[in-house]
């Protein structure tokens, strides 16, 4: 048997008042996943352990079967591992995003979604001017870039701007949790107050607001850490596993994993990504050499974070209509049987506008296995589920039948 994931990045939600105290998954129409779920069984997924934040990486890694508490060292490490950036093990790796300040406020986590041709300009030039032997900026996509620090300490306390939309930038600046961290924190705040003012008046920058768009007129540093150490899945359970994802993130987790990263032109990590693409790729793989694709779409988190509903409706939709189903048919005309989940990782709640540690709702469809009562796929009926509420490494072993 074959195996996938489709994982819809912060696809979970909370009633919503203006849905009817419903969720954007109980609104979208989904009749594929539904289908699938009618299928197969259902529960709820504990991704993330109440004492760690609810990030992606630390979701994840969950999915995937890892103890976040055991291997987690932040999303800088990974994004590295995608970016072919090596680190030795002294080597503080950090998120950079390019963010958005107005009026001493963080106005957003991602400059209005930058372009990623836009960044790499502001990344070249916040190299030029503040990159040395041991700092060095790593351009990424869109706002999403990487910061290495060699000899930094992660006994830092940092704040993800997703988190603190409209907050002073100032309360949440990093500090050091330790001692030993003092040093780094005060480089790193130094640095964001320096990019401020080299941002400020960047040509790239003045275009922008001409045009009506947000600056990019501050770097900030989050998720800081070091190389971790894993096995691999191939390891682990003997498959061998492939990456589609437009995240670094995501493909750093899946390259730490021992996967291969399948890249897909036209994922831009958004609503407007290339659903189809991402899709046939999965497919090409599954009928080649791997054993399980780990398919991850970014949009349904992104339009979390802006607080839209519809969009996040609408690309539930999308992910239902222009992935599920096209596995669905495809799969079912494979000579050997394919195992198809469908999970979030966490949820991004649109009135919150950031993640959350509440469990997520997910489906196992195994071919020839008996399903379970739960006919439509959500944050409530899920519950009723035969897996009930699960953590650690069940979800992962229920798809692998290990």
């Amino acid at each position: 048997m074959k195996y996938i994931i489709i994982l819809g990045d912060g696809m979970s939600d909370r009633p919503i008042e203006n849905l009817g105290g419903r969720t954007p998954l109980m609104v979208a129409d989904i009749p594929n996943i539904d289908s699938l779920c009618a299928r197969g069984r259902c529960g709820k997924f504990v991704t993330v352990p109440p004492d760690m934040p609810p990030g992606s990486a630390v979701a994840n890694l969950a999915v995937l079967g890892y103890n976040p508490a055991e291997v987690f060292q932040g999303r800088g490490v990974l994004e590295a591992a995608s970016m072919g950036v090596e680190l030795e093990y002294s080597d503080l790796a950090m998120r950079c995003n390019l963010i958005c300040i107005e009026n001493g406020k963080i106005k957003n986590h991602s400059a209005g979604h930058i372009s990623t041709e836009e960044s790499h300009r502001l990344i070249e030039t916040l190299n030029e001017q503040l990159g040395s032997e041991v700092m060095e900026f790593h351009p990424g996509v869109s706002y999403r870039h990487l910061f290495v620090l060699k000899d930094g300490s992660d006994t830092i306390s940092c704040t993800p701007p997703h988190d603190v939309p409209g907050t002073d930038f100032t309360d949440v600046m990093i500090n050091s949790s330790e001692p030993e961290g003092e040093k780094t924190a005060s480089l790193l705040n130094s640095l964001v107050l320096r990019s401020q003012e080299i941002l400020k008046d960047h040509p790239v920058n003045r275009k922008r607001i001409s045009e009506g768009k947000d600056p990019a007129n501050s770097v900030w540093f989050w998720s800081p850490g070091h190389k971790p150490e894993m096995k691999t899945l191939t390891e682990l359970y003997g498959i061998k596993g492939a990456v589609i994802s437009a995240v670094d993130l995501v493909r750093g987790l899946g390259i730490y994993a021992g996967m291969d990263v399948i890249k897909v032109e036209g994922a831009t990590g958004l609503y407007d990504t290339n659903y189809e693409g991402k899709a046939q790729a999965a497919i090409d793989a599954l009928k080649g050499d791997y054993d399980f694709v780990y398919l991850h779409v970014e949009a349904t988190d992104e339009a979390g974070h802006e607080g839209d509903v519809d969009l996040k409706i609408r690309t539930i939709e999308y992910l239902d209509r222009r992935v599920v189903r096209f596995i669905i048919e495809e799969t079912e005309k494979m000579k050997e049987a394919v195992a198809i989940a469908i999970t979030p990782d966490h949820g991004t709640p649109c009135d919150v506008r950031t993640h959350v540690h509440d469990p997520v709702p997910f489906l196992i469809y195994l071919p020839g296995e008996e399903p379970d009562d739960i006919k439509s796929y959500d944050e409530t009926s899920t519950e009723s589920g035969s897996y009930g509420t699960i953590e650690g490494d069940v979800f992962i072993r229920a798809l692998f039948n290990r």
